[in-house]
């Protein structure tokens, strides 16, 4: 377990702090591209989140993580494919510690969260997930949180913070900007983007939906290596997650995920009101920090999305790190959390 003092000493070696009010009493001209050494203190220092605890939101039966006092100002962070709550391991206690009521649910698809009903379609669209999320808040009684994720999450965090401004006090989204635009995503990548994006295509074959299948584990192992080639976890963190994927629902939720981004696979009706807002393109108001790793390749500087937030803003670059920010480099994406607090 990291400590306080070793949470402070690892912020003034490595993160990139802008926040008036650092935990490490630096600048708020504090450098915003660090080397991944420096980053990686801390991680793997935990191998439980706790007790699982489960509500009542919306159409699911949420399964959650709560660290922190009920008092505390909340924090919502998620996770993405193919990881679980087990991503912010790490980061849920240091936040704990000060003083953040900190809640980490598992998407629809993920561990212990479960549909309310079988009729329920079974359906991965970005806006019916980010409602889930409103919802948990909503079973909570947390009207505004600071959001967080990567991934599935960070494209969460993204759609709420567009579309429900009003629950959100900050956010921090790795890759940035994610909200998807159907239309947009029919145009081809150039060759070596699209290679990066292979499994989206074997997602859209029967043979691609029978190897995920038959391969879970596998698969999405080989999905951490080559999102975080530098990362170098062990058999039992990787274990931890993948307990995640014997979800009832998870291999159908996945795959209509990535058929509906490439209009493959149809959404829902009652979801037609905000992807029509979301198809175009809205910008972000509220407090915004956000972060970019190895995984993006030449897009990690942010330039490609910074018009698309308007209010409080910083953009910070974690080198060395791959796709997994919060689980690789747990101390800097905690201080960007209390930094994204603090951007009023």
């Amino acid at each position: 377990m990291i400590s306080r003092r070793r949470f402070t000493q690892a912020v003034a070696a490595g993160a990139a702090g802008a926040a008036a009010t650092s935990l490490a009493g630096g600048s708020a001209e504090a450098a915003r591209a660090v080397a991944g050494a420096d980053l990686r203190a801390g991680s793997g220092g935990h191998t439980s989140l706790g007790p699982i605890k489960k509500i009542k939101a919306g159409v699911l039966n949420i399964a959650y993580a709560e660290l922190g006092p009920r008092t505390g100002q909340p924090v919502v962070l998620l996770h993405g494919w193919p990881y679980d709550p087990h991503s912010f391991i790490d980061v849920a206690p240091l936040l704990a510690a000060q003083g953040y009521r900190v809640i980490v649910p598992f998407l629809r698809g993920y561990g212990e969260t479960t549909f309310r009903s079988s009729r329920t379609v079974r359906n991965a669209q970005q806006s019916a997930v980010a409602l889930d999320i409103i919802a948990l808040m909503d079973a909570l009684k947390i009207r505004k949180a600071v959001l967080g994720g990567f991934d599935w999450g960070a494209r969460t965090v993204d759609v709420i913070a567009a579309l429900w401004p009003e629950r959100c006090k900050a956010i921090v989204a790795v890759s940035g900007y994610l909200i998807t635009n159907l239309e947009r995503n029919l145009q081809p990548l150039v060759p070596t983007a699209e290679l990066g994006w292979w499994y989206q295509y074997y997602f859209a074959t029967e043979r691609g939906v029978l190897g995920y299948r038959q391969h879970l584990s596998e698969f999405n192992r080989l999905i951490w290596r080559t999102a975080s080639p530098q990362w170098n976890f062990d058999d039992a963190t990787y274990g931890r997650t993948a307990a995640s994927f014997d979800n009832p629902d998870h291999v159908d939720l996945v795959i209509h995920n990535y058929r509906w981004r490439l209009s493959l696979a149809p959404g829902e009706s009652r979801y037609d009101v905000y992807e029509r807002k979301l198809a175009t393109g809205p910008a972000i108001s509220v407090p915004a920090i956000t972060i970019g790793s190895d995984f993006d390749g030449a897009a990690a500087d942010g330039k490609g999305y910074r018009d698309k937030f308007t209010g409080k803003y910083d953009h910070r670059v974690f080198a060395g790190i791959g796709h997994n920010v919060p689980q690789e480099a747990p101390v800097p994406f905690a201080q960007a959390i209390i930094d994204a607090d603090h951007l009023l």
